[in-house]
């Protein structure tokens, strides 16, 4: 069954899209849910008519985030943690940490588009991309380095000499 999408549904397409789905999950799930239209030539009339509109809005937009990625991109972030032995640190960095900074320094981004594989365990640079707006990604600095201890800690925590 061929249908016209009016929304974007993962893992078939994009809003306006003509896409084959199986005949079931046309008539039973995206129809009746309004998230597509069944092909038919006034359908297809109207849906042109909206992709041409949904193009330059999306144009727009895109324009709007590439000041958005151009900052992320000059933008270094500095995590201090305590680390042992071979710069292995004590927890960890996780995209909620990267996601607590990234809002405060004002950027709107959810957790979910920091494309971090697995937390970062170890000391060292590191380069991750973040998905800004659809296929666009930037490319985040962050920095894990070791905490340093502020002198007068150090010096209470060794044993004074008489």
């Amino acid at each position: 069954m061929r249908v016209i999408l009016k929304q974007d549904v993962e893992n078939v397409g994009r809003k306006g899209d003509l896409v084959n789905v199986s005949d079931g999950f046309g008539r039973n799930y995206l129809i009746p849910k309004k998230l597509a239209l069944e092909v038919t030539p006034s359908n297809l009339k109207m849906i042109e008519i909206e992709r041409q509109a949904l193009k330059r809005k999306l144009e727009k937009e895109r324009l709007s985030f590439q000041e958005t990625i151009a900052r992320l991109e000059q933008l270094v972030l500095v995590f201090e943690r305590k680390s042992g032995e071979k710069d292995m640190i004590f927890g960890s960095v996780s995209a909620a940490d990267i996601k607590d900074e990234l809002d405060r320094l004002g950027f709107d981004i959810e957790k979910k588009k920091i494309l971090l594989e697995e937390p970062i365990r170890r000391l060292g640079n590191y380069t991750i991309p973040v998905k800004v707006f659809h296929d666009d990604k930037a490319m985040l600095r962050v920095e894990v380095r070791k905490e340093e201890r502020p002198a007068e800690e150090a010096a209470s925590k060794t044993p004074a000499k008489e």
